[in-house]
């Protein structure tokens, strides 16, 4: 049993193995005590420990019969999907989502993989949004993470939460005015909060968020000033912005600490702490308590913090920001339970699902065990009975599919990008480790010469991660060979040079090197067409498009996506010609009829 997390009393009311008492230790270590007493012959070793360590390779897995998997991310069943596949180890795959739950069997060669089918991609949101027209709560909620990483965290130059003037909406000169006056009243000795500086040449420096916060010494009025006065003043010169779009109103640290009462929804006393919506004046004060108690653990530990939605002070800070900021561009604030809910990406756990799916996970196991894979099923748990009024579902293993990325003899894809622009650590950390769920990547250019892109080897290839990959005369048609040695997984990639992508994506994967080839031809002699035909545009636009671009996962698998739907569907049109079960008593009132269903 290997599991990293600890217990959270979060974690109490969707399980039957942990109690208070058990809060902080380790889950796996719990769950073996509390299964023991239960059967004291049991043999059960627990691993406080990450799945994706490289002791836990394909020699370990190789000694055991089969793997139960109850993961909470994706990239963690990607991993354990390849392991088992590399080992020849069946694995019984499960996920619960609140009412809905899902098992199935994955066996090498007889079954698809868990990555045959795409999966939805996270949701995600442009940058210029987040940072300058938000019109949702989680548009405040994602700033604010953000914003956490900036001051506390590992700062990532893509979540940087000022103003953006290099915002597509915008031209010329905008916001230019304001950032002059900004240089201007910056002068040495004031103290103020702004987040640029005048050099003596006139020129203006930015300077990091977490720059400008150290040399205030992380002080929360200044912070509060600068986040939701300035930076807000910034872009209302940005006059396009506001041209079709409500104008946020900036708003004081004086201000905001008269704004409290009814009025501000702050005053409903009772009920459930997490569930009352703070007002104006209470997101300051926790706002304030919060950076100081952050900033004091940041000192003292003297490192980075990872923002996470069980740590009361970080959930705070991030409830506080998002809720100030959603007053302040006029969008509905939130109680802290559902900030907490839509940070953490949750949908709540109940515990009656995670009882169901585990009983299920044990049947498909005395299969297993039995040698009868061919009996197998995938299982839904519907969240209400389907025609035949049943809630769960079993339909027959699928074979694996033949483009599968993964499970296919020599999986192949094409990757287009603009190889001019892309860097070769991008390749690495978005690309390979993050839409490819690599965890130590190897990368080979095919040219005859067996040059080395990336090294799973620390230290051996830093050198090239800042270079593009033009660098490397990488150019549209060429091979690279992907490996990933702890996976024993490893993909051919067709490089596609483009430098202009559906709605500004970065790199786009598709599936079938051999498909793309068919689009792109199809897609010129559409253009032909419109030439001779003397058309101003080309009917290509209306062909299909490619996939869409492949993403960072979230920690949250849905299970009622298209793809289960649909199977969900065909099961049900199968069943509903089918006789009932047990017939309708005669001469009974009710006419309803009552079932039992059997799971073979």
């Amino acid at each position: 049993m290997i599991d990293l997390d600890t217990i959270d009393v979060s974690n109490l009311n969707r399980q039957f193995l942990f109690q208070k008492c058990h809060v902080g230790r380790s889950k796996a270590e719990v769950a073996r005590e509390s299964a023991l007493r239960f059967n004291p012959k049991a043999k059960i070793v627990a691993h406080h420990d990450s799945v994706l360590k490289a002791k836990y390779g394909v020699p370990f897995f190789k000694e055991f019969t089969m793997v139960m998997n109850a993961l909470d991310n994706r990239t963690a069943r990607n991993h354990v999907n390849r392991i088992c596949l590399a080992a020849d180890i069946p694995l019984i795959e499960s996920g619960t989502a609140g009412y809905l739950g899902q098992v199935t069997v994955i066996k090498k060669g007889l079954t698809e993989c868990y990555e045959c089918q795409p999966k939805p991609a996270q949701k995600t949101y442009p940058g210029c949004t987040i940072r300058n027209t938000p019109s949702e709560p989680i548009h405040c909620i994602v700033w604010a993470k953000h914003l956490f990483n900036q001051l506390f965290g590992e700062a990532d130059p893509d979540e940087d939460v000022s103003p953006d003037s290099a915002d597509p909406e915008l031209v010329g000169q905008a916001g230019q005015s304001a950032l002059d006056t900004t240089a201007a009243a910056d002068q040495p000795g004031e103290g103020t909060s702004k987040d640029t500086q005048a050099t003596s040449n006139g020129n203006v420096v930015r300077v990091s968020t977490r720059g400008w916060a150290t040399s205030h010494n992380y002080c929360p009025k200044k912070l509060f000033t600068k986040l939701f006065s300035e930076d807000i003043l910034y872009l209302l010169s940005m006059e396009k912005l506001w041209e079709k779009r409500q104008k946020p109103n900036p708003l004081a640290w004086e201000e905001a600490g008269a704004m409290g009462g009814d009025k501000e929804g702050g005053s409903n006393k009772g009920g459930i702490a997490d569930q009352r919506l703070w007002s104006v004046k209470e997101c300051q004060e926790v706002f304030s308590s919060s950076v100081h108690s952050i900033r004091k653990r940041v000192t003292d530990e003297n490192t980075e913090l990872v923002w996470d939605k069980d740590d009361e002070s970080s959930m705070d800070f991030v409830c506080a920001c998002a809720n100030i900021r959603g007053h302040i561009f006029g969008i509905q604030r939130k109680t802290r339970f559902d900030v907490k809910s839509m940070a953490g990406n949750i949908i709540p756990a109940i515990a009656t699902t995670n009882a169901i799916i585990a009983g299920l996970i044990v049947l498909e196991g005395i299969k297993l065990l039995a040698d009868q894979i061919s009996t197998a099923k995938t299982t839904y748990l519907n969240r209400r009975p389907n025609p035949r009024r049943r809630l769960l579902v079993p339909c027959a293993l699928d074979p694996p599919r033949p483009q599968c990325l993964v499970c296919a003899p020599r999986p192949r894809l094409a990757l287009k990008l603009p190889v001019g622009r892309t860097t070769v650590g991008a390749l690495k950390d978005k690309v390979l480790r993050g839409a490819l769920a690599m965890v130590a990547p190897d990368v080979e250019v095919v040219d005859g010469k067996g040059t080395i892109l990336i090294s799973s080897e620390e230290g051996e290839t830093t050198d090239n991660e800042g270079k593009m990959l033009k660098d490397f005369k990488i150019v549209d048609g060429t091979q690279l060979s992907c490996d990933d040695f702890l996976q024993n997984y490893n993909v051919l990639v067709d490089i596609v040079d483009c430098d202009q992508l559906k709605d500004g994506a970065e790199f786009e994967v598709i599936g079938d090197p051999e498909q793309l080839k068919k689009e792109q031809e199809e897609q010129a002699k559409e253009k032909e067409k419109a030439a001779e035909q003397g058309t101003s545009s080309s009917s290509a636009s209306r062909l299909p498009a490619s996939p869409a671009v492949v993403e960072e996962d979230d920690d949250l698998v849905c299970l009622d996506d298209e793809i289960i739907e649909k199977k969900r569907k065909v099961e049900e049109e199968k069943t509903e010609d089918e006789p009932p079960l047990k017939k309708a008593r005669s001469g009974g009132a009710s006419k309803e009829v009552e079932e039992v269903m059997v799971l073979e």
